[in-house]
């Protein structure tokens, strides 16, 4: 019973035993891989997706510039600066003896040469005083001769014995005296003829007639001790003074042999050619400039003393300067600033402007050469951050000699 017993329990039917849970393990790793598949397939698209999302927005984050090589500056730099024209030689003309004027020659505007008479002033009491003198004169020379024959009989008449030695001394005293008055009233007489002579106001050198400041019948007194005194002005203006104020920068530039161009509103195109011929050497501590005169050619006289002109001075560069559009310039706390491109990054460097042509502005300082400078730069740029070159431009050309471009 026992055995049939236990072979009865031992003994089961076919497929209902060892299968099943190898086939339950096959399916639940079946499933996994199913799940792990889905999953895989949810999340790697999500991390790419997620990966090109950052790579696009630090690419984003890049900013793209425009940059431009700076041009050179022209070798020589036309500053234009205000000037006040003057004659070459300017000069008042008083009277040197007192009257009334009796007639004048000359009226403002009349072109006169040197010697020239330009007025006559009447001046009778120098004339009376001539005439006295003229006769004080004849009666020192009759003086004199008769002295001298009385002095010549005093030496004849001591070698007879006939008059004394102090009578010969006192005639040749009174000889010299004679003749010592003589030359004082000669004397007298050249002085009265010297004034008399200023009756006539002659030109000291060629020019023009600037004022007259007298007319007929106006008494006249001599010399230069007033205004009202000041008969007539003079100029000579066939070479023209024009007096400027180099800035204190151009000083060592500005040296005689410069040409310089002149321009007058009242002569619309053109230009009056100018040369520096000597400077003040020494700056004005006031204003820091240095006082230089220029010399122009009037022989038309067209230009007009005591005129306003722009002198455009041409000064040669002290140093290589850059041309830049005024679009590459960066205004911070720090000064005036350009960005430059440097293997892919921003660099500022602060520069040095010189002259402003509007669009483009000349750069003294601060730039090194060959270098590509950021176009219109962001305002967050900062030195070291990455930007991106996306098109690259020559700079303007060199602005002409005057600063037009």
């Amino acid at each position: 019973m026992t055995d049939q017993g236990e072979m009865h329990l031992n003994a089961q039917p076919a497929g209902s035993g060892g299968p099943k849970p190898r086939r339950g393990f096959l399916l639940l790793i079946v499933a996994l891989i199913v799940v792990a598949a889905v999953v895989v397939a949810g999340i790697v698209p999500r991390r790419r997706a997620r990966a090109a999302l950052r790579e696009e927005t630090n690419q984003l984050a890049i900013p793209s510039v425009r940059a431009v090589h700076p041009s050179h500056g022209a070798p020589h730099t036309e500053i234009v600066l205000p000037g006040n024209m003057q004659a070459f030689t300017d000069a008042p003309i008083y009277a040197r003896t007192n009257g009334y004027l009796k007639k004048w020659y000359v009226d403002i505007g009349g072109r006169v040469k040197a010697g020239q008479v330009l007025a006559e002033i009447e001046s009778p009491e120098v004339d009376q005083q001539l005439a006295q003198a003229q006769a004080d004169l004849n009666t020192a020379k009759a003086n004199l001769d008769l002295s001298e024959i009385t002095a010549k009989r005093y030496e004849d008449l001591k070698n007879t014995d006939s008059v004394s030695k102090q009578d010969v001394d006192n005639a040749e005293g009174d000889f010299q005296a004679k003749r010592a008055a003589l030359a004082s009233a000669a004397s007298n007489v050249r002085r009265l003829q010297e004034l008399q002579s200023f009756e006539k106001i002659y030109a000291p050198f060629d020019g023009v007639i600037t004022a007259r400041n007298t007319d007929v019948g106006h008494l006249i007194n001599s010399g230069a001790g007033g205004t009202q005194s000041e008969l007539f002005h003079i100029a000579a203006i066939r070479t023209l003074r024009v007096y400027v104020n180099v800035p204190q920068e151009y000083s060592a530039s500005a040296k005689p042999g410069l040409t310089a161009d002149l321009t007058l509103s009242e002569f619309p195109g053109r230009r009056f050619q100018g040369k520096l011929v000597r400077t003040s050497n020494a700056i004005d501590p006031t204003t820091r400039t240095l006082l230089v005169e220029i010399d122009v050619n009037n022989s038309s006289g067209e230009l007009l003393p005591g005129a306003y002109a722009e002198v455009h001075l041409k000064v040669p560069s002290g140093a290589a300067t850059y041309i830049l559009p005024v679009t590459a310039l960066i205004f911070r706390s720090q000064g005036l600033q350009v960005a430059l491109v440097e293997g892919n990054k921003a660099r500022l460097v602060p520069v040095t402007l010189g002259r402003d042509f509007g669009t483009e502005v000349e750069v003294l300082s601060g730039l090194p050469e060959n270098a590509l400078v950021i176009m219109n730069p962001p305002d967050s740029l900062i030195s070291g951050e990455g930007v991106r070159v996306v098109g690259v431009s020559e700079g303007p050309a060199p602005p002409s000699a005057d600063g037009t471009g």
